[in-house]
């Protein structure tokens, strides 16, 4: 059966309720699900909380559902030259978790990996660890984090065949398969429709197992 859906709109159907979770693939400009994040924004929903390394640039990205005041809380590792992220959190409107970057890709990965916690040095003694445990093993303290997961995941791929095997390209891969894993749901835009059978096993990035939909981007900005 094919997972492949004919629009963003459509294979964003049903998926989408205010206050929700939705964790976006995606580092800087690369590998951002360009074509389903405006589905989003269009679809209107609310006080969204929202995972992922960034949020977009002036214009693109993640971006899109700052600037239509869409989302909540924000959980992620990087404000940067987002100069809308950082006015809202300054002003009080957005809710911010920063993580550090490497505890943001474990608390991702451990939530598709069902592990509810993990211990790590990093942030011991700062305000990354405040009001979290800390444990010392070997002489040494750890701060205890918890998975990161979501009531849906969209994350872009390069190709994808309609079982919903995936290939990513280069550095677009980043976080995108964390976040499949991750998610309750999962919808993918990639670029290339490849037939069932044409990827070799050794060169799956992602299997369709993790993925629920599919659409097609031909022309990625």
């Amino acid at each position: 059966m094919s997972k492949i859906y004919d629009s963003p709109a459509v294979a964003l159907e049903g998926l989408l309720f205010d206050g929700m979770t939705i964790m976006s693939g995606g580092f800087g400009l690369s590998g951002n699900p360009e074509s389903l994040i405006p589905e989003i924004r269009t679809v209107g929903v609310k006080g969204l909380t929202v995972i992922s390394n960034n949020a977009g640039a002036d214009g693109f990205g993640l971006w899109m559902l700052l600037e239509s005041r869409q989302i909540r809380k924000m959980i992620s590792s990087y404000v940067g030259e987002n100069k809308l992220f950082e006015s809202q959190y300054l002003s009080g409107e957005l809710e911010l978790e920063l993580n550090p970057q490497g505890t943001l890709a474990e608390r991702i990965r451990a939530g598709g990996a069902g592990i509810p916690a993990f211990y790590t040095r990093t942030g011991v003694g700062t305000v990354v660890a405040e009001g979290k445990p800390v444990e010392t093993f070997e002489g040494q303290d750890y701060v205890r984090e918890t998975w990161l997961r979501a009531d849906l995941s969209i994350i872009k791929a390069w190709r994808a065949d309609p079982a919903g095997n995936l290939m990513f390209r280069k550095t677009a891969r980043n976080f995108n398969p964390a976040c499949a894993m991750a998610g309750r749901l999962c919808v993918v835009e990639m670029e290339e429709v490849v037939p069932v059978g044409s990827i070799d096993p050794d060169q799956v990035h992602l299997p369709g197992i993790y993925v629920h939909r599919i659409v097609h981007n031909p022309t990625p900005e």
